[in-house]
């Protein structure tokens, strides 16, 4: 529902906030609503922030996305994409399920091989790499995306030490970004499917990949169609393993309802934001869910009309891809203690909110955007008259340590001592940004899994078996 704007009889106007409600997996409801006993607990005892991670709704997004592609008539294998999150237990559980990895460096390569995924389900991506990871590729048998000639043929080089063979997707820019930092020109790419073609340097080309910002569908089904052609072109040169196509990651996540979404841009200002601040891009909370955009590239026109499932599984082409965030939907959730309240409602019109922890942890800002999704509030209080508006900000001192820029209308006073929940922080918040700031250690992750109905879940540290 678009609430509606009015001014608050104060010095200062205001604007009421609007509110961005979160979408909850069951597991997370119950939690929150039958043990947070358990979650008070857990963060006395091991600190805010606290990162709660939940493998079993990682567990049920591999099932949904392998039936997104099945429903679509495609051949795909999934890699975990684990720079999405450090955290063991989502490594554990791909390799229960037989799901691939993608790594993107010899310390992440060692973990999933650690955790047992087998080094012909891991693909090693990332541009330009070292070659004492190229040497772990070659030992464990994994797929290597090769980012440029000279990557190719330092690869062939260490493999051809080894006495081993390197298999290769090789990475090329697309008609749609040939202006990327990442991949191959038509040149290069050529020189590098001939030096795999004639097989003397200890190179199988298994296929191609590619590199693409954002998550219009249409732009990658023709990316990746770009693909199936080099496939076709480099079997008739000879390479005949050439069948693979990592469409990347790229899937998008659905973090609130579509309709409140738009709302919420329509009515978006940058009053509704502490010190005014103005936002250029966000992501898209309120978008497609990756089983959606799953069905929609695979069933993308490419020549003649056909779909790209349909052209691909006539020409035998597998497709790879590489979901980090997608994966981690409602896998996990984030807890911040309180720490202070500086009420500035008769002057500012909201309140400064305080947390124990740091805007390092959750990593929007990275992206020089704010986190939307509302925090819930834990409080003993009861519900208020009246909306409390307030900003989040972290303990550091930095002016720009802002957990939640945007005026969150809480239905009751916030205190010292309540708990902020952070819902669906798996994918990238928890980690890509973190930070030993001020010697701040880094959050914890706690691992919940249910143990039946009306019993406390189980928990563990992550890390710990």
């Amino acid at each position: 529902m678009l609430i509606s704007r009015h001014v608050l009889e104060r010095p200062t106007a205001a604007v009421r906030p609007f509110a961005l409600t979160a979408l909850r997996h069951p597991l997370v409801s119950t939690l929150l609503a039958d043990h947070r006993g358990l979650l008070t607990e857990l963060l006395d005892g091991l600190g805010s922030p606290l990162h709660v991670v939940l493998p079993d709704v990682f567990e049920e997004n591999v099932g949904r996305l392998r039936q997104a592609f099945a429903d679509a008539g495609a051949d795909a294998d999934i890699l975990y994409a684990k720079k999405a999150n450090k955290a063991d237990c989502y490594v554990g559980s791909a390799a229960a399920l037989g799901v691939g990895i993608d790594v993107a460096s010899a310390p992440e390569l060692v973990k999933a091989l650690a955790g047992g995924v087998p080094g012909h389900r891991i693909g090693i991506s990332g541009p330009e790499k070292g070659d004492a990871l190229h040497s772990l590729a070659v030992q464990h048998g994994c797929l290597v995306a090769v980012d440029s000639l000279s990557e190719l043929r330092r690869l062939a080089a260490t493999a051809r030490l080894a006495g081993g063979r390197a298999g290769v997707l090789l990475r090329s820019r697309t008609a749609g970004q040939p202006g990327s930092r990442f991949g191959m020109s038509a040149a290069e790419r050529g020189a590098a499917v001939a030096l795999c073609a004639d097989g003397a340097d200890h190179i199988s080309l298994r296929g191609f990949s590619f590199h693409l910002n954002g998550y219009a569908s249409a732009e990658r089904a023709d990316a990746a169609d770009e693909m199936v052609e080099y496939c076709l072109d480099a079997r008739r040169q000879g390479a005949t393993d050439a069948g693979l196509v990592d469409i990347g990651g790229g899937l998008p996540v659905r973090y609130v309802e579509p309709q409140l979404w738009n709302e919420f841009l329509a009515q978006n200002d940058a009053t509704h934001y502490h010190a005014a601040r103005s936002f250029t891009d966000f992501y898209p909370y309120g978008g497609p869910s990756a089983g959606q955009a799953v069905r929609a590239i695979m069933a993308h026109p490419v020549g003649g009309g056909e779909s790209l499932a349909v052209k691909a599984g006539r020409h035998g082409i597998r497709f790879v891809v590489e979901p980090g965030r997608a994966l981690l939907d409602q896998a996990g959730f984030t807890l911040f203690r309180v720490q202070q309240v500086d009420d500035r409602r008769e002057s500012d019109g909201y309140a400064v909110v305080t947390v124990d922890g740091s805007s390092f942890s959750l990593s929007e800002q990275w992206f020089n955007s704010d986190y939307l999704p509302d925090p819930l509030l834990m409080s003993a209080q009861p519900v208020g008259d009246a909306l409390f508006p307030a900003c989040v900000a972290g303990s550091t001192c930095l002016e720009s340590d802002m957990v939640t820029w945007r005026k969150i209308g809480f239905p009751r006073p916030v205190r010292r001592g309540d708990h902020l929940v952070y819902l669906n922080t798996a994918g990238y918040q928890m980690d890509s940004n973190e930070s030993p700031f001020h010697d701040a250690p880094l959050p914890s992750k706690v691992v919940l899994r249910p143990s039946g109905e009306g019993t406390v879940p189980r928990w563990r540290l992550d890390g710990i078996r």
